[in-house]
């Protein structure tokens, strides 16, 4: 027979009031598949644990592509009554998710303190926005560093020391640089605007304000920001010129076409398991300080959810970023376990001790700050994103490319202030 359960009691330690949940609840999930490992059958496996434990509900969970596929696919169904009830979307996707009244609070579904309060904070810093918590963190991420000891080795270079600093990375780039392979790759395609704010962060200026209303395009430090990731081609050849492919980048590595990547700690676990040469994973070099924006996607609950609904998904949200869950997911994926208690973990712990390049990610959690998201936040990335491939194509200046980018902002966000 099937279980009965109500929300009150899904919502166990709360003062809120809810309707006896039916006698069995339906739930759609909208997933972003975008990089790094088997995720499809990773998440599949979570999902049957959870109907498992849980046979009064059952989930319906939609892969949709890349992060900005899974936010068009999901509106749209929401737009044409199709039901869909929790989705994990990029965590930048908050403000326009808020202004378009999609998403509810999570304080409107529990007032469970203690659970919302047990994430890193680097990694809310994205969901939680005048005072209310949007978003709870689960395919996160910060970039990371990988490289190739082999080559390093074969260069005359440390292959325990990635470098630290901007320096230290164009030196040991040139060393690192044959007929070949190059010495380093940063993509600018995909997400161009987050490797971009990483650098800018290492060169001392955020590109963004917290409340969502500024940007900093065409500050000096971000203008000097661009012309360096431009110069690692252009000046010291230690980088392709033009376009570096984000989707591409995992396999060029992998393949020995270069010594040192940038990319998604979501890449950990396939590089992992792929790579024929001993490889090292550090954090990002800094130059006026050490920092990563955080990436990756959060969970939201829908507005037109009911009540039960809300219960459920708030049921399976609590289900996946339980710590022995996120400890499994870290593992299977390379993606961080979201709180300081899935490292307390058995299994994470002893993964972590066999494999200490899986704590590169959380420890650069102490330089990181949040991904670049404001009101509009499709639009004004755009901008930015245009801005970047013009000037490292040759298109245009830095300055000029950016001086586009920060008034295209201006309009956009002129009307939210």
């Amino acid at each position: 027979m099937t279980r009965i359960i109500t929300a009150a009691a899904l919502l166990a330690g709360t003062a809120l009031a809810a309707p006896a949940m039916a006698q069995h609840t339906e739930l759609t999930m909208y997933y972003p598949i975008a990089v790094g490992g088997p995720l499809t059958q990773v998440v599949d496996g979570i999902v049957a644990d959870f109907e498992a434990a849980h046979p009064e509900i059952s989930v319906n969970a939609i892969y949709a592509g890349n992060y900005d596929d899974t936010r068009i696919k999901a509106l749209a169904a929401l737009n044409s009554g199709d039901p869909a009830q929790l989705a994990v979307m990029f965590s930048i996707d908050a403000y326009d998710l808020i202004e378009q009244d999609l998403i509810v609070p999570f304080e409107d579904v529990t007032d469970d303190a203690a659970w919302l309060g047990s994430f890193y904070p680097a990694l809310m810093a994205n969901g939680k926005i005048e005072g209310k918590t949007w978003g709870i963190p689960f395919q996160r991420s910060t970039i990371v560093a990988y490289y190739n000891k082999d080559m390093f080795r074969e260069a005359g270079l440390d292959p325990e020391k990635a470098p630290t600093t901007w320096d230290e990375m164009v030196e040991m780039g040139k060393a690192l640089t044959n007929d070949d392979h190059f010495g380093l790759m940063i993509p600018s395609t995909g997400y161009p605007y987050w490797m971009f704010q990483a650098l800018a962060i290492q060169n001392g200026k955020e590109v963004m304000s917290n409340d969502g209303l500024t940007t900093y395009f065409d500050d000096p430090a971000v203008v000097e920001t661009l012309e360096f990731w431009k110069s690692l081609s252009q000046e010291h050849g230690i980088m392709p010129e033009g376009t570096v492919e984000w989707g591409t980048l995992r396999q060029a590595f992998l393949e020995g076409q270069t010594a040192m990547m940038w990319h998604s700690t979501g890449n950990l676990t396939a590089v992992k398991n792929n790579a024929s040469f001993d490889f090292g994973v550090a954090m990002l070099p800094g130059n006026e300080r050490l920092g990563s924006p955080t990436g990756g996607g959060n969970f939201y609950i829908f507005k037109d959810a009911s009540e039960d609904e809300r219960a459920a998904a708030l049921e399976l949200i609590k289900f996946m970023t339980a710590p022995e869950q996120a400890a499994k997911w870290s593992i299977e994926t390379g993606y961080m376990g979201v709180s300081p208690a899935a490292y307390e973990t058995e299994a994470l712990q002893a993964y972590t001790a066999e494999f200490p390049p899986a704590l590169v990610a959380r420890d650069q959690l102490e330089h990181a700050v949040a991904e670049f998201s404001t009101f509009e936040t499709a639009r004004v990335r755009e901008g930015l994103n245009n801005a970047i491939q013009s000037a490292l194509t040759g298109q245009m200046s830095a300055a000029d490319a950016l001086a586009e980018a920060q008034a295209a902002a201006e309009r956009l966000l002129s009307a939210y202030r």
